[in-house]
């Protein structure tokens, strides 16, 4: 079981970070047209804008979330804020994030499952990154739940000095992680895989960031007939 958690918070992290790295470069330049959302509004746009943006929208912010709440050092934030206090910031926060990023994956998903044209033309590739998403998610969301039990902030510490130390190639950072709640370590796990899975998925358009998706213009498109018609006319 040490082995297991040695490699699960020690080695895996460097592993799922230099497969996502190296991979997403090598997918970048011997499969450029492959690096698309594969996106499905054309074939159905019923509750595509809705669901997609809702989902942008809470995912960015989660993500923003864990970068500042796990990567700030202490030292930096102490004289504005208290652990306690940026704990219950973090868990408002990321609860009002997870709900508008959940009501959009479960829009996606049901049209991914439910929606003949969209499943026809999907992957299990698409599947299972949805699901996956899903799964990450609700890890997170039940995570807010238990860190309600201890709000004096110490498990926030714990899991930021596990990341500071991820980031700057420290040992020990397996360390940190014995002893807390499980919600936290598989929550971390999937998270690290979803980095992992990330150059082989629709995922890795995230290097591209889609900022300008949430004011995208509509895409303009026509009918078949009406080309036809015009072409005759010429």
């Amino acid at each position: 079981m040490n082995y297991l958690h040695q490699f699960a918070f020690q080695i895996y992290p460097y592993i799922a970070l230099a497969v996502f790295f190296i991979g997403s470069w090598a997918r970048f330049d011997y499969a450029m047209y492959t690096w698309r959302t594969g996106s499905s509004q054309l074939l159905s746009s019923r509750g595509m804008r809705l669901g997609s943006n809702l989902f942008h929208i809470g995912i960015l912010a989660i993500l923003a979330g864990h970068v500042v709440g796990l990567l700030t050092p202490h030292a930096v934030y102490e004289r504005v804020i208290s652990v306690p206090h940026k704990q219950l910031l973090a868990m408002w926060a990321g609860g009002i994030a997870g709900v508008l990023c959940f009501a959009g994956l479960a829009i996606l998903l049901w049209r991914r499952l439910f929606n003949a044209r969209v499943r026809a033309t999907g992957s299990f590739g698409d599947l299972m990154v949805l699901v996956l998403l899903l799964a990450q998610l609700l890890l997170g969301m039940v995570s807010i739940r238990v860190s309600a039990g201890h709000l004096d902030g110490s498990v926030m510490i714990v899991l930021s000095e596990w990341a500071q130390h991820i980031v700057t190639f420290r040992a020990g950072a397996a360390n940190f992680i014995y002893g807390v709640h499980w919600v936290y370590q598989a929550h971390l796990v999937l998270g690290m895989t979803l980095f992992l899975i990330t150059p082989f998925t629709r995922l890795v358009h995230v290097w591209s960031i889609p900022v300008s998706y949430l004011w995208r213009p509509y895409q303009v498109v026509r009918k078949r007939q009406a080309t036809l018609d015009y072409g005759r006319r010429a």
